[in-house]
C-alpha cells in the first residue's frame, strides 16, 4: 500500500488516499477535544501543504478543535487546493460559554455548518460528521437537517463518529423509511490496542456501504513507542495526563503488557512500531482511511513512510495473539461511554 493508491470511500464512490490529515493538534486557541493545540498556525500549514505533497488527498478536522482554529488554519492551508482535497469537520461540541451552541439539533447544525464554512474558506463541505451521539435529539430530526444541507449544496456527504452499533442501524432504517439520503461516513478508534469495534461496528458498516476513518492508530500514544518497559520504570507519559495514562489499575497494566510486547514484535520484525501500527489499520477491509495526527513535520514523514508498511499472515495472527481480535482494555478507549454504563442511576432500580 502506498499513497498513490486510492481508496473508495464506501458506496460514495468517492477515492481518497489511504491515510488521512487529522488536525486536532493544530492550532493556537483552547482546547477542545484536544486539550489544547500544541503546534502553531504557520507550522500547522507547512504540515498540511506537505502532506498534499506527498499524495495525502483527505483532510479531517472539527469546529470543537481549538475552538475554531483548526479549521481556520485548514482553511488558510488549502487556499488554491481546496478542489484537490476530500474534507471533512464535525459539529456537536461546545463552541462556546453557552450550552446551546452544541449537540446535533437542527437549530445548532445550521449555525454550525454556517462558521465551519466560513472559517474554512470554502462553499462546501465534504463529509459533515455529527461528532459524537447526541441523547438528547431525536435521530430523524439531525439526518432531516442534514439532508436539508445536502439539498442546499452546503455539504456533500454526511457520516457519523462514535455511534454505537444501535445508533448506527437506526440512522439508515429512519432514513430509508422516510426517503431522505442515509450516512455514508462512520468515523471510529481503531488499533492493535483498541479493536472492539471488529465486533459490530466494522461489521455493520461494511454492511450498509459505509466509508470509515479510522483515528488513533498510535491509541494516543501507546503505540508510539513511549510504552515500553525498561527495567521497570513507568513510561515517560504516564504523569501527563493520569486520566488518560494512569497505569494503576489491572486493566491498564494489561494494556502496558500488550503495548510492550507489541513493541517487541516489531523489534523482531526490524520496523518500527509507527509502522506496524499503521500497517496493521491500514489492512482492515472496513477501512477506507486512517486518521493521522501529527504535530512535527517529522511526525508526518514517519506516517507517511508507515504507509507503505505491508503484514502478513504470520504477522497478524502474532498481533491476534498478543491482542485477541475486539479486545478494548478500558471502557474510555471507544471514544465516549454510552450513559447506561457512564450513570448509575440508568442501570438501577
Amino acid at each position: 500500500m502506498s499513497l498513490s493508491e486510492l481508496r473508495v470511500f464506501g458506496r460514495s464512490g468517492t477515492p481518497i488516499s489511504p491515510l488521512t490529515l487529522g488536525t486536532m493538534n493544530f492550532g493556537e486557541g483552547p482546547g477542545g477535544a484536544s486539550g489544547g493545540a500544541p503546534t502553531g498556525a504557520d507550522e500547522s500549514i507547512r504540515i498540511i501543504q506537505a502532506a498534499l505533497d506527498a499524495g495525502i488527498t483527505a483532510v479531517d478536522t472539527a469546529d470543537v478543535y481549538s475552538q475554531g482554529e483548526s479549521e481556520q488554519v485548514v482553511g488558510r492551508a488549502l487556499r488554491g487546493r481546496r478542489d484537490d482535497v476530500f474534507l471533512a469537520t464535525k459539529f456537536h461540541g461546545q463552541m462556546s460559554a453557552n450550552p446551546a451552541h452544541s449537540g446535533n439539533s437542527r437549530r445548532w447544525i445550521m449555525q454550525a455548518v454556517e462558521g465551519s464554512l466560513r472559517r474554512l474558506q470554502t462553499d462546501r463541505i465534504d463529509l459533515y460528521q455529527a461528532h459524537r451521539p447526541d441523547y438528547n435529539t431525536d435521530v430523524l430530526e439531525t439526518i432531516t437537517a442534514l439532508n436539508d444541507l445536502i439539498r442546499q449544496g452546503k455539504i456533500l456527504y454526511y457520516g457519523t463518529s462514535v455511534f454505537t452499533p444501535a445508533q448506527l442501524v437506526e440512522a439508515q432504517w429512519l432514513a430509508t423509511t422516510n426517503h431522505l439520503i442515509p450516512p455514508v461516513g462512520n468515523q471510529v478508534p481503531y488499533s492493535m490496542l483498541v479493536r472492539a469495534n471488529e465486533r459490530d461496528v466494522l461489521p455493520i458498516s461494511q454492511q450498509y456501504g459505509l466509508g470509515v476513518l479510522a483515528y488513533g492508530p498510535l491509541a494516543g500514544g501507546w503505540l508510539s513507542g513511549d510504552f515500553v518497559l525498561d527495567a521497570g520504570k513507568p513510561p515517560a507519559r504516564v504523569h501527563s495526563l493520569p486520566g488518560r495514562y494512569d497505569i494503576s489499575g489491572p486493566a491498564s497494566e494489561r494494556k502496558l503488557l500488550a503495548s510492550d510486547s507489541l513493541a517487541r514484535l516489531a523489534d523482531k520484525l526490524e520496523i518500527s512500531l509507527v509502522d506496524l501500527a499503521v500497517g496493521f489499520a491500514l489492512n482492515h477491509p472496513s477501512i477506507s482511511s486512517v486518521i493521522v495526527g501529527p504535530r512535527t513535520e517529522e511526525h508526518l514523514n514517519a506516517y507517511v513512510r508507515a504507509a507503505d508498511t505491508l503484514l502478513g499472515e504470520t504477522v497478524l495472527d502474532a498481533i491476534d495473539e498478543l491482542v485477541p481480535p475486539g479486545t478494548n482494555f478500558v471502557e474510555r478507549d471507544a471514544g465516549a461511554i454510552v450513559p447506561s454504563l457512564e450513570y448509575a442511576e440508568l442501570r438501577r432500580r
